[in-house]
Parts: C-alpha cells; sequence; structure tokens
C-alpha cells in the first residue's frame, strides 16, 4: 500500500496547489486597491503615500526574487515557499494591528514574501515539463491564478463598504492560512536541490545575463508587465477621484482585465505548442499595444468612460494573458538547471520595472489630468514589448541560416 500522498514530500503537486499558491500572491497585491483613497483619509496622509502599499510593495518582491530563485535551487522548492506564506501570514497580522501608515507600510513590505508562491510555481512547472509544454501550463495555471484579481477588488470593495479597509486584510489572513495547509499537504519537492545551485547566485546570474535570449524574453516581460502595473497604481485613483466611482464600483470594474488576462492564458495554454513561444509574445504584446493606443485615441479625443477605459485595458491585459506565460517559460529554458533562479532574476526585472511605472503613475496622476497621462505612461510601456521579442526572433532566425 502506498503512503498517503500528505506524507510523500517527493510528488508533484495538483495544478490547483499551483494556482493557489500563485493566486494568493494576486490577491495580496489587489484586494484592497479600491480602499486606498479611503485608507490614506483614515490615516490621515496623502494617497501618495498610501500607494507606496502598491509600489515599494512591488519594489520589495522585486529584490526578495534575487534571493528567492537561487535559494530554492540549492535547497529546494518547497521550504522556500512553506516559509513565504509563513512570514506572509505574521506580517498581515502586522498590518491589522498597525496603528499608523509608517507601521503598515514595514508590514505591508513584509508581505512581500508571499511572491515567493508566484516566482516558485514556475519552477515548478519547469521541473515537471520541458519548454513549450511549460509555458502551456503556465498559462493555464495563471488562468486559474486570474480568479484572484478578478474576484479580489470586487469582494475587497464589498468588504469596505461593510466593514472597513481592514476586513480585506482578515480575508487575506484567512486565505493565506488555508493555501500553507494545502501547500504542506500537496506540495512535494520537484526540484533537485544542489543541481545548478551550487555555485555562488551572481555566477549564475552572470551565465544568465549573458544569454541574448534571456535578456529578449525578460524585457518582453518587463515591458509588457509594467503597463499593467501602472494601471494598478494608478487606476484606483482614476476610478475614485476622475470617474467618481465608489470602492465598491471600482472593484467591480476591475474585473475587466481579470476576465481579458484570464482569456489570454486560455490561449496560451491552448496554442503555445502548437505556435511557438516566440510567435505567442510577439502577437500578445500586438494586441496590448493596438488596445491602449485606441484607449489613449479616444481619451485625447475627449471620450473618456469606465466603460470605456476598463474593457480597452481588459484587451490590454488578454495580451499580457498571451505573453507572459510564453515569455517566463523561454527564460526558464535558457539554462534548465537554473530554473529556479532564472524565475527570480526575471521576476526581479519584471515587478522592479512594474514597481518603478507604479510609482511614476501615482505621481503623474491629478483630477484635472483625468486618465490621459496613466494611459500614455501604459501604451510607451506595453509597446516596449514589441522590439524586445523580434530581437529574440532575429537572433534565432539568424542562427538557423
Amino acid at each position: 500500500m502506498s503512503p498517503p500522498r500528505f506524507l510523500n514530500r517527493h510528488t508533484p503537486p495538483h495544478i490547483a496547489t499551483l494556482v493557489l499558491m500563485t493566486g494568493i500572491g494576486a490577491l495580496s497585491m489587489n484586494i484592497f486597491l479600491p480602499s486606498l483613497p479611503g485608507m490614506a483619509r483614515d490615516f490621515g496622509v496623502d494617497y501618495s503615500v498610501m500607494q507606496l502599499s502598491v509600489s515599494a510593495y512591488l519594489a520589495v518582491c522585486a529584490a526578495a526574487q534575487l534571493v528567492i530563485g537561487p535559494l530554492s535551487d540549492r535547497i529546494g522548492r518547497r521550504p522556500m515557499i512553506l516559509g513565504g506564506l509563513s512570514v506572509f501570514l505574521l506580517a498581515t497580522l502586522g498590518t491589522l494591528l498597525a496603528p499608523t501608515a509608517g507601521v503598515f507600510l514595514a508590514f505591508r513590505m513584509m508581505q512581500a514574501a508571499v511572491v515567493t508562491g508566484i516566482v516558485l510555481s514556475r519552477a515548478v512547472v519547469r521541473d515537471m515539463v520541458p519548454g513549450p509544454q511549460a509555458a502551456s501550463m503556465i498559462g493555464y495555471v495563471t488562468m486559474g491564478m486570474s480568479l484572484a484579481p478578478m474576484l479580489g477588488p470586487i469582494a475587497g470593495g464589498a468588504l469596505d463598504d461593510a466593514f472597513g479597509w481592514r476586513a480585506n486584510f482578515v480575508a487575506l489572513g484567512i486565505a493565506g492560512l488555508l493555501v500553507l495547509a494545502l501547500v504542506w499537504a500537496d506540495l512535494g519537492e520537484t526540484g533537485k536541490p544542489g543541481e545548478g545551485g551550487g555555485s555562488l547566485p551572481l555566477r549564475n546570474w552572470l551565465e544568465l545575463l549573458a544569454s541574448r535570449r534571456f535578456w529578449g524574453y525578460a524585457l518582453a516581460a518587463t515591458a509588457s508587465s509594467g503597463g499593467f502595473f501602472a494601471y494598478v497604481g494608478g487606476a484606483p485613483f482614476v476610478g475614485a477621484e476622475v470617474f467618481h466611482l465608489s470602492p465598491s464600483a471600482v472593484g467591480y470594474y476591475f474585473a475587466a482585465p481579470a476576465i481579458g488576462y484570464a482569456f489570454g492564458n486560455l490561449l496560451s495554454g491552448r496554442y503555445s505548442v502548437r505556435s511557438g513561444m516566440e510567435r505567442m509574445v510577439l502577437a500578445g504584446a500586438v494586441v496590448s499595444t493596438l488596445a491602449l493606443v485606441a484607449a489613449l485615441a479616444l481619451d485625447l479625443a475627449g471620450i473618456s468612460h469606465p466603460l470605456i477605459f476598463f474593457p480597452l485595458v481588459g484587451v490590454m491585459a488578454l495580451g499580457n494573458g498571451m505573453l507572459l506565460p510564453n515569455a517566463n517559460a523561454g527564460m526558464m529554458s535558457v539554462r534548465p538547471e537554473l530554473a529556479g533562479t532564472a524565475s527570480g532574476l526575471g521576476g526581479t526585472m519584471t515587478i522592479g520595472g512594474g514597481a518603478a511605472l507604479a510609482a511614476l503613475a501615482g505621481a503623474l496622476l491629478s483630477a484635472e489630468r483625468g486618465a490621459t497621462p496613466l494611459l500614455a505612461l501604459m501604451l510607451a510601456a506595453s509597446a516596449g514589448s514589441i522590439p524586445a521579442i523580434l530581437w529574440v526572433m532575429r537572433r534565432r532566425a539568424s542562427l538557423a541560416l
């Protein structure tokens, strides 16, 4: 008789486990977004201060991945994920008890430990399956994960209206505890601790950074994600101050990008193996950029409404859903034995760029300017993904000659 699954520490996880351990990271990023203006009023600080709970949080997530990836190659995926979720739970308790904005932000930065699940879910997939199959599986994982950004702001806005903003962090704590229990029971070690991780992290980083393919995939992912993170940093302000929406209404509108991202992930899951990673990245980049061209053109023409702004951002997110699983799988295919390091380094670039753009979006926005600065920033970021992937495709074409 075989031992119960939860006693076998070497079994690969069910896909639902991967979905949930990435979903808790996405939920942590966005469940409280409709509450940001109200949190600023509650703590008696400017909106730009509370917006640090997005931009500075992303910066800490970016820095943490430089450590998470190499450590997971060295000591294994399982202990890193369990440790990250435990720190996240302690930090969530701190956000609930915080008496000032400064204390809240300190614990909010500690919550960035939850990014361990996002980073290492990709590495776990790459441990299990190769190349295009990894892109396909990552697409399906992130399609399921997209329920968190779809439902999170809706639930967060409703919780805020009913109980106040702290209810969002109570919900995060409960969800985190459940995911920790599931990971403990289901996630066996998929990596080979020590393989590829025996050298210093700097040497592994340099090996990856010497690869033109790695740079192309990473820059495409960074540019594409940058457009979305700029939206995350600026859309709550646009919703509340430009469109005069309630927190719950902002939450409902936030479902549009999540729906688009889910459909993009579905396309990635179905067609990545058939079409190839580079073509899927290029198609996603073009879709995202054209959607933002249309949104900015309408805004400049004076046609501005939530039913235009949010759905077109949803089309941008559809392109992101096609691009990101393939770009992430591409980064990890450069050196498969360094999948954790590649995922962490690529994630640092992606989220670090996103943190900068989220902060810039918060600084550029005002009620008088409307959504124009945010849309222009999102378009500039998204457009950068096109030359990045063309660089990879030209390199591959020249090698084939």
